[in-house]
């Protein structure tokens, strides 16, 4: 009869002895060790103790499964006597390699969070057979609920943006992150966006960080700005450039040309042959997307368009020369000029399409203007809302701030982390 082969498999436990080695029915195993250190450090008074005082009740703690078999790990604490303290408390010795009150080890909490980058609680909890709070409990452990400023060097350039965590509810959440060497970081997860939550938020910025502040990228939105423009004032350390996204503001300006559009599609509709309607089929498509980018053959259908309509004709043309402005390598103070002479030619054109637009172009110039100081957007902020909302997606929505906070550091910063 051959004999079973036998490996050795390091537990990689730091301080212990291995007593025993069992295996259950199901082919799992069970390895009671037990502590090689011979004292601990008083709950009390935090001196160190060595005076043996017995054992306290054996723990189990779930450890990384050994050849698909789960393993667990069975120790009986050793107990300490402190002899300076009054009544002479007794303290429970603990190891590096598991916390108090958790059911797995240091390295099996870490093990689930790689299993949950990109996954979800659900998933982890059915794959490896614990139960959901189980694996709740390890998010819990190994990973903050809220920014670690520790982990920052430096905040040249924070975003802030909303994200809606149920879609048409307008339960807006705040998502505040910051453009790193290494990639986007997220900061906070807000509550709300009022103005009164983000300056407070801003005020937890330590000193050091926050001398070191240079650019808020934002959307149009008067509680950000007005928070940011506060807490620059109160501070004599802080110098902001705030930069309202151009992204935000070609949204504005494509939308007032856009109702245009519709108008003259109803009317054409209405008046046109349904031959000559046909011809027409998908210049919605053609119409939205950038004259450069375009076909010949699009281009033809576009002016087939245009022709029909002179005042969309000329709303299109102001459009994509202010597109153009925008990719323009300008200074600020170029930028500012040829804006205000596209605004003049807009009101001498005496189309009303853009009229909402211009009110915004004159409430924010300033803000919009310092987008040409070092070309900076909100792209990097857009970038993690769509990671955001594939992890909502993900998980069939997470409405808790907290929880979501720890989802988006995890998605982010998990496999340097955790792996």
């Amino acid at each position: 009869m051959s004999k079973k082969p036998n490996i050795q498999i390091p537990l990689d436990l730091p301080d212990i002895d291995i007593l025993e080695t069992e295996q259950t029915p199901t082919g799992d195993y069970i390895i009671t060790v037990q502590s090689t250190l011979n004292s601990a450090e008083c709950y009390k008074c935090g001196q160190e103790i060595d005076q043996f005082h017995g054992y306290s009740r054996p723990i189990t703690l779930r450890h990384l499964s050994i050849l698909g078999r789960k393993v667990w790990i069975r120790i009986r604490p050793k107990r300490y006597q402190c002899s300076d303290c009054d009544n002479h408390p007794t303290t429970t010795q603990r190891l590096s390699w598991y916390e108090p009150n958790s059911p797995h080890t240091r390295a099996y909490n870490d093990y689930l969070m790689k299993c949950l980058i990109n996954s979800t609680l659900s998933d982890v909890s059915r794959k490896e057979d614990i139960g959901y709070d189980a694996v709740t409990g390890a998010l819990t452990r190994c990973l903050e609920r809220e920014v670690n400023w520790e982990a920052f060097a430096a905040l040249p350039i924070i975003g802030l943006d909303e994200i809606a965590l149920r879609k048409g509810k307008r339960d807006f959440v705040l998502i505040v992150s910051a453009q790193q060497p290494e990639g986007v970081a997220i900061l906070a997860v807000l509550p709300d966006r009022q103005k009164s939550t983000v300056r407070a938020f801003l005020e937890t910025i330590p000193a050091r960080l926050r001398a070191t502040l240079d650019t808020v990228c934002t959307d149009m939105w008067e509680g950000y700005i007005n928070a940011t423009r506060e807490f620059e004032a109160a501070h004599d350390d802080v110098t902001l450039e705030i930069v309202v996204d151009r992204f935000h503001v070609a949204q504005a300006y494509r939308r007032a040309v856009d109702k245009l559009r519709k108008q003259v599609q109803r009317r054409l509709k209405q008046e046109l042959s349904a031959e000559a309607y046909a011809e027409l089929k998908g210049v919605l498509t053609v119409f939205r997307k950038n004259h450069a980018d375009l076909r010949d053959d699009q281009r033809q259908q576009l002016r087939l368009f245009l022709d029909y309509a002179p005042d969309l004709k000329q709303a299109y043309t102001l459009r994509e020369e202010l597109t153009a402005l925008f990719e323009m390598k300008l200074s600020p103070e170029e930028a500012l000029r040829r804006l205000d002479a596209w605004q003049a030619k807009v009101e001498r054109s005496g189309l009303t399409c853009f009229n909402a637009f211009l009110t915004t172009l004159v409430n924010w110039r300033e803000e919009i203007v310092n987008y040409f100081s070092k070309r900076l957007s909100s792209g990097f902020v857009e970038g993690l809302n769509n990671k955001i909302k594939t992890i909502k997606r993900r998980c069939y929505g997470i409405t808790k701030v907290g929880h979501l906070f720890q989802r988006i550091l995890l998605d982010l910063t998990g496999f340097v982390r955790f792996i």
